[in-house]
This record gives C-alpha cells, sequence and structure tokens, in this order.
C-alpha cells in the first residue's frame, strides 16, 4: 500500500456535489482531494442523468416544434429524427460538460485521485485504483459524495436490453415501437414524454393515484390531461405483479386498486422507481457512520455522527436533485472550513420536470400548507391568455400561487407549461425574500413575456387578475 500526503478534505465522488465542494472548499484556500472511481469527472448527473437527459429532451422539443412549423408560417419537408445524430449531440454535451469539470479541477488546484474511495480509519481515506493497488491519504475532513444509482423492482432483472434503466435508455441506437414506462415521477414522465415525440406508444404505470406525485394536484390532473391529448396511455393506482421477457419484448401483469387485472406489452420497458444509495463498502460500519436503510444520516451541516466526516447528495435523505448535493456541498465545506453558513431550508429547493409540458415548482403545496395550518389563498392564471404563449404557440398549463392569508406571504409557486423550469427561479427570489403576493404584483414584469403569467397569478391571489 502506498502512503501520500494529508489534505484539509478528501471528497469521495465527483458529482454535482462533490466537484462544487471541492471548488468552494479551494475558494477558502484549504488543500482538497477529489476521489472518482468513473474515468470521466462530473458524476451521475454529467454522465447519465441531468445533462444527457435533457440534451435528448431538447432533441424532441426541436423535432415537436419543427413539425408544427408550418402553423406559423415555417415550412418543412421531411421532418424526421435522426436517432444517431440525437446521440452524437448528447455525447458531444457530455464530454464538454465532463472536460468542464476537469478545467475547474485544474484551475483550483484541486487533486484528483482515479479509484474507488472509502473511509480507512479516522483521518483516513483508501482508494483502490484500476490496477488492484490501493493508496492511502491523510485527511483533516472527508466528504462523502458518492452519489445513487437506479432501483429495480423485487423479481425483475434489469438486462439492459429489454428491461432498462434510466442509464441504459439512454443509449438506445433505435426508437422503439413501443415504451412502458414503470413510475410517473421527473425521470419517468420526462422519458415518456420524450419517445412518446420521437414515436414509440408510450404508457406510464404509477402504483400511487396520480403522477407527479410529489406535486401539487391540479398540476398532476394538468400533466395528465395533456399526456392523454398527446396519445400517452396514463394508468395510476396500478401495481406490477408479474414481468416476463418475451423474444420481442416484454408482457407486465398489473392490478389496479380495485382489483382488476390489465396485461401490457410493449417492445421496451423503463424502470423510474426511484434511486438507491451508495453507501456500500465505502467504510461506514467499521468508522461507525450511522445510517438509516443505507441512507446517511447528517444534520444541518451536513455533519454525520463521527467527527470530520460529512455527507452530501443522493447519498444522504435528502431530494435526489444535483442542485440540493451542491448546495450541500457548499454548506459542509463553508462548516469545516469554520465558516457558519446557514442551513439548507428544504421548503425552498426548486424542482424542475423537462417534459412536455415542463414543470417548475417550489415550496408548499396547496395541500402541504393547509396540512401544515395555514389560512390558504391561491392564485390561479392560464398561459392561453399570455400574449408571449400565444406568439410561441404554446399555450397549455398555468402559473398557481400558493400564498398566506394574514400576511399574505407567498408559500409556493407551481408552474406547468412553457419554459416552467426557467420561470420557476423568480419563485425562488420570492420565497428566500420572504415576498408576498403584493410585492409580486408590484414588480412591474416586461410585455410580452411569459413571466406576466406570474405576474397576472400574484393579482389573483387578491382576486384582480387583468387579463381574464
Amino acid at each position: 500500500m502506498n502512503e501520500s500526503k494529508t489534505y484539509d478534505v478528501s471528497i469521495i465522488g465527483s458529482g454535482p456535489g462533490g466537484y462544487v465542494a471541492a471548488i468552494r472548499a479551494a475558494q477558502l484556500g484549504l488543500s482538497v482531494q477529489v476521489i472518482e472511481l468513473e474515468p470521466r469527472l462530473g458524476g451521475v448527473c454529467t454522465l447519465r442523468g441531468c445533462i444527457p437527459t435533457k440534451a435528448l429532451l431538447h432533441t424532441a422539443d426541436l423535432l415537436e416544434e419543427a413539425r408544427h412549423g408550418a402553423d406559423i408560417g415555417v415550412m418543412a419537408r421531411e421532418i424526421k429524427l435522426e436517432m444517431a445524430g440525437a446521440q452524437k449531440h448528447k455525447e458531444k454535451v457530455v464530454r464538454q460538460s465532463s472536460n468542464g469539470v476537469s478545467y475547474l479541477m485544474k484551475k483550483n488546484r484541486v487533486d484528483v485521485t482515479p479509484g474507488f474511495g472509502r473511509i480507512a480509519g479516522p483521518g483516513r481515506v483508501a482508494v483502490k485504483a484500476a490496477d488492484g493497488s490501493e493508496s492511502e491519504f491523510g485527511a483533516k475532513n472527508i466528504l462523502l459524495a458518492t452519489g445513487s444509482s437506479p432501483r429495480s423492482l423485487p423479481g425483475i432483472d434489469i438486462d439492459h436490453r429489454t428491461i432498462l434503466s434510466s442509464d441504459s435508455i439512454l443509449d438506445l441506437a433505435e426508437v422503439p415501437k413501443s415504451l412502458l414506462v414503470i413510475g410517473s415521477g421527473a425521470v419517468g414522465v420526462e422519458f415518456a414524454s420524450m419517445f412518446a415525440r420521437f414515436g414509440s406508444k408510450a404508457t406510464v404505470i404509477e402504483v400511487l393515484p396520480r403522477i407527479v406525485p410529489v406535486e401539487d394536484e391540479e398540476i398532476s390532473r394538468e400533466l395528465a390531461a395533456s399526456f392523454k391529448r398527446q396519445g400517452i396511455a396514463v394508468y395510476v393506482d396500478t401495481r406490477v405483479e408479474k414481468v416476463t421477457k418475451m423474444d420481442n419484448g416484454v408482457e407486465v401483469l398489473a392490478r389496479t386498486s380495485g382489483g382488476k387485472t390489465e396485461t401490457f406489452r410493449a417492445e421496451k420497458m423503463l424502470l423510474a422507481v426511484g434511486r438507491k444509495p451508495l453507501s456500500e463498502g465505502i467504510g461506514l460500519e467499521a468508522a461507525g457512520v450511522a445510517t438509516d436503510r443505507g441512507y446517511i444520516r447528517v444534520d444541518g451541516m451536513m455533519r454525520t455522527n463521527v467527527s470530520g466526516i460529512y455527507a452530501i447528495g443522493d447519498v444522504v435523505p435528502t431530494a435526489w436533485l444535483a442542485h440540493v448535493a451542491s448546495a450541500e456541498g457548499i454548506v459542509a465545506v463553508e462548516h469545516l472550513a469554520g465558516k457558519n453558513p446557514p442551513p439548507l431550508n428544504y421548503d425552498q429547493v426548486p424542482g424542475c420536470t423537462y417534459c412536455s409540458p415542463e414543470i417548475g415548482s417550489i415550496g408548499l403545496t396547496e395541500a402541504k400548507a393547509r396540512e401544515r395550518g395555514y389560512d390558504v389563498v391561491v392564485g390561479k392564471f392560464p398561459f392561453s391568455a399570455i400574449g408571449k404563449a400565444r406568439i410561441i404557440n404554446e399555450t397549455a398549463g398555468f402559473v398557481k400561487i400558493v400564498a398566506e392569508k394574514k400576511y399574505d406571504e407567498v408559500l409556493g409557486v407551481h408552474i406547468i407549461g412553457p419554459k416552467a423550469t426557467e420561470l420557476i427561479s423568480e419563485a425562488g427570489a420570492a420565497l428566500r425574500l420572504e415576498a408576498t403576493s403584493e410585492e409580486l404584483v408590484r414588480t412591474i414584469h416586461a410585455h410580452p413575456t411569459l413571466s406576466e403569467a406570474m405576474h397576472e397569478a400574484a393579482e389573483a391571489v387578491a382576486g384582480h387578475a387583468i387579463h381574464i
């Protein structure tokens, strides 16, 4: 075993939690090591998640827009998808993004150590290289940012040919004639939306009573209605009981909450039923780090129960979101550097789903706000009454603002419609600054823009919407 230098912080994992934490730690003057098993930096988000998925979704968006070009005077013939070209674009974006992370490590003088990292003892990390050799390093602090991997269901074998994970579906060379998606969270509805526009007959099965179940109920209803209009079949309250692989695809036996059985057949099946933390084999038990169902337990400063060991991102029981991991990474390294950062307010984490129509949400849903005892007032405004939405020919959806009646504080904003994932940032600032709906009303919004829907929804909280 080789032995080398001691770092102020050793970070295991180079995803959006790990590499962002590394940069902030370097900015604070700490000596930093990043340990990464993958040959490329960036983690799941960059290599097999956010970045490649959204690259292919952009292809689907452009394809659909081109198909309707004649509606706005743009004539194009033989509009078709070239999957090889879409994959080439995706790989280019992934490569550029990963190379960007590598550049940032060099720029900030972060040492990158390839291999599998684990806690080797108090203030020690071990790294096993691809050739089997192992090195040890001193680490005054250790930050675990090992991420997660796709979950399966009991008795279902993900073979990455017929039964796919969110990783392997990204590499399909051809569009399947039919795609069965199990699970309707962000991953499930994004791929259903993508492949439906690519030409697949898409079907979504969800065990809960509504799709995108973490969203406000009205958002779920609107997306289900939109999917129906697009020809995407949606089955809720439906539990998968048996999956059988066949020569030409897969057969799924499922049962509804009422006891009725349904049989589904498709060329390919995607399991999109969540993710599991990558916490095995990294030395947690020997180090005495407390876990719960594989997730590492942390406090508001991302500290574990063991002094000098921190954890962030998908390996802790918070939302599986890249921006959450990044924010947690900054809190962790600022704390270990002796600063006094505020803990994250997880009520103010934006969620973005890049299906068509897009979803952007932050804060409390109407139901959650009522559950917490607020006297709730709601303002809604449809994109169909927004000039810019009509200009770009995307009028489906609405903005919904959930506010508290006594003080008029905005508690949550929920958007489904064009550019929802961009529009939600205004709501993030509003919640952070404890804005009222009247303050949003008094904020002049440019015309013609999609953001006017936010202004009008704020007007609607008091019943004063202008353009409807």
